[in-house]
């Protein structure tokens, strides 16, 4: 058990009590909790002795499809019409999805109502819970529009990722590895050479993953600098996923940062600051725990063309965040089109 000190709020790990205490505390008006299809079965029920019986259950479909402004629009209908004021609180309970629609509802209803994160993947337990980037995707094209704004509490339960398929802790490890390569580069170290994710789901790894991105975000709250590097992986992994989107084989989001981080290793090595053995250790990692899934993702000219829509360009450059060494994030760097390129080949093997 844990409790993290973030950005005017805190974090709440297997602190199975704090939920309660917290809303009683908070006292809203009316609490409304979010869910999906998944969650309301295998995960409503672990907190529901904490929520008052007049709790609003609302239901969406889940997967990143469904992370867009229609489904916004029902949220924004259902608060309204089941009496949220701008005393209400609104509980996101599920996966990197629920916690990035259900908070940028959120944060915009009657311009800001009060929220709570309860992420149920991996993925949003290291990742899209902390740091208050909120928001929907925009015709395929990822998180296009959104928000920043911090939740007022976050409480992380490690049982719930107990119950996942492998390809879910996958996903979420993509972020785990991330956080290591960009700013911890013992913790890479103690990694690199296991063969599976066996005890990396625990809750010691989750809070040292929590604690990097947390301590990155306390730095640059609104990326206008530092917390770009946080970014590295997800300039191609971003563009690969919403090429795939809807396609009748979507990438999860842990397997297209996985792919980008291969490929922006390289490109930090083709800049001269990775060695060759670095890179190669990263790639046989990547592959060694994701395998060689997407040997046919798109082209790069489709990779580089959906680049362009990347949140970090200015003045329509494609902007990157790379690794100046192993634990130590850059950002803002360019680099040309043969040479994305040649990392892509070279992922492709």
């Amino acid at each position: 058990m844990a409790v993290v000190q973030s950005l005017g709020y805190k974090i709440y790990i297997n602190e199975t009590v704090a939920l309660g205490e917290v809303l009683e505390a908070m006292q809203p008006s009316k609490t409304f909790v979010l869910v999906d299809e998944h969650t309301e079965q295998n995960c409503l029920v672990y907190i529901l002795e904490h929520l008052s019986p007049e709790a609003v259950i609302l239901q969406i479909d889940s997967g990143e499809l469904h992370k867009n402004l229609d489904t916004a629009a029902f949220l924004w209908k259902s608060l309204l019409y089941h009496g949220a004021d701008r005393h209400a609180v609104l509980i996101n309970l599920g996966g990197g999805v629920i916690g990035d629609l259900g908070g940028f509802c959120a944060a915009t209803f009657m311009r800001g109502i009060r929220f709570i994160q309860i992420p149920t993947s991996l993925l949003a337990q290291v990742d899209a819970s902390v740091g208050g980037k909120l928001g929907v995707d925009l015709d395929h094209h990822k998180n296009m529009v959104g928000v920043f704004k911090q939740p007022d509490a976050v409480f992380i339960y490690t049982a719930f990722i107990k119950t996942l398929p492998y390809r879910q802790l996958q996903s979420g490890y993509a972020e785990m590895l991330k956080h290591h390569l960009i700013a911890d580069k013992e913790a890479w170290l103690a990694t690199k050479d296991i063969k599976d994710l066996t005890g990396l789901t625990e809750g010691d790894w989750i809070e040292k993953s929590i604690q990097i991105k947390n301590k990155v975000v306390g730095e640059d709250p609104e990326e206008k600098g530092r917390r770009k590097v946080l970014n590295f992986g997800h300039t191609i992994g971003h563009a690969l996923e919403s090429l795939l989107l809807s396609s009748d084989r979507p990438m999860t989001h842990g397997d297209a940062v996985a792919i980008g981080m291969v490929c922006e290793s390289h490109l930090s090595y083709q800049l001269g600051h990775l060695m060759e053995e670095e890179v190669t250790e990263i790639r046989d990692h990547v592959l060694r725990i994701f395998g060689h899934k997407y040997k046919s993702i798109p082209s790069t000219e489709k990779i580089i063309a959906a680049m362009q829509y990347d949140k970090k360009n200015s003045n329509g450059v494609i902007s990157f965040s790379l690794l100046d060494a192993i634990g130590c994030g850059s950002y803002n760097k360019t680099v040309s089109d043969q040479q994305i390129e040649k990392a892509i080949q070279w992922y492709k093997g």
